[in-house]
């Protein structure tokens, strides 16, 4: 597999500088067309921005159409259809002739070309051809001259085999002569016409190790002959066309090695020429030095779970003191490495700047003055703590002589996928240490250098004896679809970051998430709250750090207290902070604010929203509807109504007159937090050594066996200690 550096220097390093300037696309049938066989417009006009997206950047664009005979044949089943009677619709239908569905399916495909390509004031031009064209020289050297001249004037020529008057006896079949499909006719038109690039879109994300649908099979990123062809098992033929995945590998391999590099990729997403063209690793590349990049090999995703798995079984042998030891190693050597650390963490800060990223995001990514002397001192409070591997938990004397106990022990593998902090990387480490398990981290590229160095710094304190393997750092994003099919290697997949980010991992994978989607964390001001500690409280869950997940994010005020002048100081304070705020209907009546356009918004800044409700009830029943079950608090000094809230509000933490902001792993003495669960399975709230943690059963006798159960005497005697 060629490794990222080496995927992007090839493709950046033509895109940019405009050394592909010929691009030739080729469109199958599964893309132009619907599984019913009709036109799928909404990809055929993402198909046509993107083409004049590249004719408007100077590229000339030649494109290579499938689907005339499929469309004709939809076309031409409807019209038998209206054509015949009862009676002939009860007698077998015989096959339409697939010369005479060409014809019809052409006309229709050009004209709905022509109409999306006019939209988009680009004008393209209809070339048919057939294989015994390109036999005669005169043809050849006209046709070259003919699309050179629609180059120049910024036309798209589309090509398509003329299989109306085609004299291939069974075009769908016969193999031979100069060209045999769409795919192999694309091949042979980036020769003739000198393009630079070739692109094959298809109805998959690009060529598999085995059939698509087959879990197992892993994307290939780059087709490198001597160690692909032998190994790949292919999928059922295309469910319209002639060749699907066969084809196009086989009309790659040939343009490829004649010099044409190919990118066979999915004409299914509505971005994917665009994301070539800017040097994303999509689909799969063929080219004819690709075998000189076999050596410039990645370790995928599976090796390193299982690497991971090894070490962490290692680790788990260790005694309590040296596993203590590897902890308080890391310490040191974070501190030891501030300074370089920190170098690493300004460049990633400033070029998240240049690149105009959002100032939540770069707050988060910011190791700020003290924070890797800060780290350190956690993760020495976390080596400190008990050992928490191999605990008794529970100790059962089933019957005389055979003891049953229930014990502490790690997880496995953990997979954390998080965005923008790199001390959430240095915390969920020393966590994984902890508690004995193997890790795999997959950080967000705008971090991408301070999770180098922090990754380094960290598996280097890690002795031989366990080996730096146990902590994996997964740096492409394209390892993740991957890495959430290994649920066969990795036991628990944590994500940290955006709703999008946590609701996308959860329907990915089938391996167990623990998370939560948003920090919608609420504090309710009651009637009977002391209004100088509310101001306290409110100013401090939102302000304190408004990036967390769990800062404040919706404000909720008793009636009362706009009568009492309570809610217009809460409102003073937070403006005067320079609080954002946006309102609920009474809120925005009330304060002539302006409304938010939904109660479920995590601003992650200096905003929030702010609502006024009847009393406590209510103010549950708002954070039910509109909350995401984080951490949302309560000021009051009515205990009766505190209570209420405290037993009826469904969160993973709820608070008394305390900041939202105290929900914290290491707030909570936790040492450290992998993050905050608002999950009912397994952990919930700030997720601590605990978490990474279940059980296993151990039953200790001398010989006893079951024997359907005689001569056995259960005692079931609780003898924990």
């Amino acid at each position: 597999m060629i490794s990222d550096c080496c995927f992007h220097f090839f493709i950046k390093r033509f895109a940019l500088f405009a050394y592909f300037e010929i691009w030739l696309l080729k469109v199958g049938t599964a893309v132009v067309t619907r599984a019913d066989g009709r036109l799928a417009l909404g990809r055929l006009g993402a198909l046509c921005e993107q083409i004049k997206d590249l004719n408007s950047l100077g590229y000339e664009v030649i494109v290579v159409t499938s689907g005339a005979v499929g469309l004709g044949r939809q076309r031409l089943k409807y019209r038998r259809f209206v054509n015949s009677s009862f009676s002939d619709l009860q007698k077998p239908q015989v096959d339409l002739d697939g010369k005479a569905c060409a014809a019809v399916g052409q006309n229709s495909l050009m004209a709905l070309y022509d109409t999306m390509f006019s939209q988009l004031d680009v004008t393209s031009a209809q070339l048919l051809v057939t294989d015994r064209d390109f036999k005669n020289k005169d043809f050849r050297k006209q046709l070259d001259e003919t699309v050179q001249s629609l180059l120049a004037l910024r036309v798209i020529p589309i090509f398509n085999e003329n299989d109306a008057v085609s004299t291939r006896k069974a075009p769908y079949e016969d193999s031979s002569g100069i060209f045999w499909d769409n795919d192999s006719l694309a091949a042979l038109l980036a020769l003739e016409l000198k393009a630079d690039l070739l692109v094959l879109l298809s109805d998959v994300e690009g060529l598999y190790s085995g059939p698509p649908s087959d879990p197992r099979s892993k994307l290939i990123h780059t087709y490198i002959k001597e160690i692909h062809q032998s190994e790949i098992t292919f999928g059922d033929k295309s469910r319209v066309g002639r060749g699907g995945m066969t084809a196009k590998v086989k009309a790659a391999v040939n343009a490829a090695y004649a010099g044409i590099p190919v990118v066979i990729t999915s004409g299914y997403a509505p971005e994917n020429i665009i994301k070539v063209l800017q040097g994303e690793r999509v689909g799969t590349l063929f080219h004819q030095d690709a075998h000189l990049w076999a050596l410039d090999k990645e370790v995928g995703g599976r090796e390193m779970a299982v690497a991971a798995r090894e070490s962490s079984r290692r680790l788990q042998a260790l005694s309590s003191q040296d596993r203590k030891k590897i902890l308080l190693d890391v310490a040191d050597a974070l501190e030891a490495n501030e300074k370089l650390i920190n170098i690493e963490n300004e460049a990633d800060v400033v070029a998240a700047q240049e690149a105009g990223l959002e100032k939540s995001l770069i707050s988060r990514l910011a190791l700020k003055a003290g924070k890797i002397k800060s780290l350190a001192n956690t993760i020495r409070v976390l080596a400190n703590m008990d050992d928490p591997i191999g605990c008794i938990l529970k100790r059962i004397e089933l019957a005389d002589g055979l003891v049953l106990e229930k014990t502490s022990s790690p997880l496995g593998v953990l997979l954390i996928i998080f965005e923008s902090r790199p001390d959430a990387l240095v915390q969920i480490a020393s966590l994984a240490i902890r508690s004995g398990n193997g890790l795999l981290l997959k950080g967000g590229k705008e971090a991408k250098r301070s999770n180098a160095i922090l990754h380094k710094v960290i598996t280097t304190a890690i002795p031989d004896t366990v080996g730096g393997k146990l902590i994996g750092l997964v740096t492409s994003r394209d390892e993740i679809p991957d890495l959430l099919k290994l649920d066969d290697v990795i036991d628990l997949v944590i994500p940290r970051g955006s709703s999008k980010l946590v609701s996308k991992i959860k329907s990915s994978t089938k391996i167990p998430v623990l998370g939560h989607a948003d920090g919608i964390c609420h504090v309710y001001v009651d009637k009977s709250a002391n209004i100088e500690m509310a101001k306290r409280v409110v100013l401090d869950a939102k302000v304190d750090y408004p990036a967390a997940c769990n800062a404040m994010e919706t404000l909720l005020v008793h009636q009362d207290l706009v009568h009492s002048g309570g809610l217009n100081e809460l409102i003073a304070d937070l403006r005067t902070e320079g609080v954002t705020l946006f309102g609920g209907q009474r809120a925005c009546k009330e304060l002539n604010i302006p409304e938010a356009h939904t109660f479920h918004h995590e601003y992650n800044s200096m905003a929030c929203t702010v609502e006024i409700v009847d009393d406590e009830h209510a103010a549950i029943d708002h954070i039910h509807q509109h909350g995401s079950a984080h951490t949302d608090c309560i000021v009051a000094e009515d205990h009766d109504v505190a209570e209420v809230f405290l037993r009826q509000v469904d969160s993973a933490a709820v608070f008394h007159n305390a900041s939202t902001r105290f929900c914290d792993g290491a707030r909570f003495g936790l040492g450290a937090e992998v993050g905050i669960s608002t999950s009912r399975i397994h952990a919930r709230g700030p997720v601590g050594v605990e978490g990474l943690l279940t059980t296993r059963w151990i039953l200790r006798g001398c010989g006893q066996v079951v024997n359907a159960d005689q001569g056995v005497i259960y005692t079931h005697k609780d003898i924990t200690m």
